[in-house]
């Protein structure tokens, strides 16, 4: 399988590296580790949105630009090949043009129903993030991992595992922790650097609390649903991503076992990002056209909140009932 991977960045010499518009430590590390790891190549790196600047402490994020690279002659998406995640790509009659007719590898960890078709695609549901799959293929194919990548690949693994808490961490995740350490990473430093950029100015605390007085409860306490306006993110997602500051904390309320924010949109759309303490995130999403992972997952819809809510909480309550059985 892992050959794949080798067989492809043999063939092409000039690849773009391509992030989702939802970026997160999982993807920006895989993104920044690959750079390094393709040291030989001519890279770029492209993602739809900017960077949250809770991601500055990756000290590369920057080289990511929203500029589709036109020139390269192969593309790597990284963290999700999902339709719904991949919009805005695909919005650009140019860029899909591109990623139509030329060669595109698809790395991540999780399987989404999607009506894209790739034909290089290297998925390892059982993994805790696209980092450790990019780290097992380097292991594998004995490909070089400098210092710098293997910072990004901890970042990653770190970022979609809550720092080895998640419900998808194993034994496996601690060894890879432990070995990415031997390439000489300074943890002490990485840590103090990530805290930095994850320090929140008094504002954005207002806001947060703001957010929790908005939270809504339903099915006994077990949903918590939280809807976020197109002005608190014109306002506030540019210092720091609303789904960041409230959702972990919804999923450590009391009796919550499936904590949503909404997000709403002028064009009408609404997005939704789902944390769960039931493995059932992506088959909620899924009901809405979405995916993701058995505990976290997202969706994207054009109705009104009015109309899905009710939606939401009918799913919610069908799911975690035969959860329970």
């Amino acid at each position: 399988m892992y050959q794949l991977f080798t067989d492809f960045i043999n063939k092409h010499q000039h690849i773009s590296i391509i992030q989702a518009e939802n970026p997160d430590g999982d993807s920006l590390g895989s993104a920044l580790a690959l750079e390094e790891i393709l040291g030989s190549h001519e890279v770029t790196l492209y993602c739809p949105v900017q960077m949250p600047k809770y991601l500055h402490y990756l000290n590369a994020w920057s080289r990511v630009t929203s500029d589709f690279d036109y020139d390269a002659d192969a593309y790597i998406i990284v963290d999700s090949a999902a339709e719904i995640l991949l919009s805005k790509v695909y919005a650009n009659s140019a860029a899909k043009n591109r990623l139509e007719t030329k060669p595109v590898l698809v790395l991540d960890h999780h399987e989404t129903e999607s009506d894209l078709h790739f034909d290089h695609v290297i998925i390892q549901e059982q993994l805790a993030s696209t980092t450790e799959l990019i780290y097992k293929i380097a292991k594998d194919q004995n490909l070089e991992i400098n210092v710098e990548a293997a910072t990004y690949l901890l970042a990653g693994l770190l970022s979609d595992t809550l720092g080895l808490i998640s419900d998808s961490t194993t034994s496996q995740e601690y060894r890879t922790v432990a070995e990415l350490l031997d390439y000489g990473i300074k943890i002490a430093e990485f840590e103090e650097n990530r805290r930095d950029y994850m320090k929140k100015s008094p504002r954005i605390l207002d806001f947060k609390a703001d957010l929790i007085k908005r939270v809504e409860y339903s099915l006994d306490g077990r949903l918590a649903t939280v809807l976020i306006s197109w002005e608190d993110i014109r306002e506030f997602s540019d210092e720091y991503n609303p789904n960041v500051l409230i959702l972990e904390e919804l999923r450590l309320v009391e009796g919550v076992e499936v904590a949503v924010a909404i997000k709403t949109y002028p064009d009408g759309k609404l997005t939704g990002k789902i944390r769960t303490s039931k493995p059932v995130a992506e088959q909620l999403a899924g009901y809405f056209g979405g995916g993701g992972h058995k505990f976290a997952a997202g969706f994207r819809v054009y109705e009104s909140y009015d109309t899905i809510a009710p939606e939401l909480t009918k799913i919610t309550r069908e799911l975690l009932d035969n959860e329970a059985l």
